[in-house]
């Protein structure tokens, strides 16, 4: 079955490949699944306040890391849906730095941003689960970068690992 298998370097940038490889062996769709539990549960306890708390003045909020979270999920999963769907543009990369000076993530209740995300992942989860084995090894252009649905379905799982590390260690003043 394709979503077992990890996606071999040959198949994205190598930038890449530092998410993919924080993922454990496995079926992806479970690993996805699993590991959002996690991040909710460590999540869920914060305060709107203490989820307001940046390391620096100049870092993000744990709001922040939360939003930017579900807004890469989101275009990850777009594209794993755009090549799975046999999709031929090439699809544009995106500005962590763009995207976060256009919105306020710490206006919004911490609750209403991990519901939302609880939500997005249902969905992919829902849509991940109806790829059979050709959607996973098709693929295509984003960024730039020839990749395939494997790709973006680990870097999900990959991203939200990196994410939930630095949770752990530098904003774990905020997590009390």
């Amino acid at each position: 079955m394709q979503r077992m298998q990890r996606p071999d370097p040959s198949e994205q940038a190598a930038y890449y490949d530092t998410y993919i490889r924080l993922v454990p062996a496995g079926d992806i769709v479970q690993t996805l699944s699993r590991q959002h539990d996690d991040t909710q549960a460590l999540l869920r306890g914060l305060s709107d306040a203490q989820a307001c708390w940046r390391p620096a003045p100049a870092e993000w909020s744990v709001k922040q890391v939360v939003g930017h979270m579900l807004d890469t999920e989101r275009v990850f999963a777009l594209r794993a849906l755009w090549f799975a769907r046999g999709g031929e543009q090439a699809l544009p990369g995106f500005s962590q730095t763009e995207w976060m000076a256009c919105c306020d993530f710490d206006a919004q209740p911490l609750a209403d941003l991990l519901a939302e995300w609880a939500h997005c992942r249902a969905s992919n989860l829902q849509l991940f689960t109806g790829f059979d084995d050709a959607a996973w090894a098709r693929g295509g252009i984003a960024s730039g970068n020839p990749s395939t649905v494997r790709t973006w379905v680990w870097c999900i799982a990959g991203h939200e690992l990196h994410h939930l590390e630095s949770l752990r260690t530098v904003y774990r003043e905020a997590m009390g």
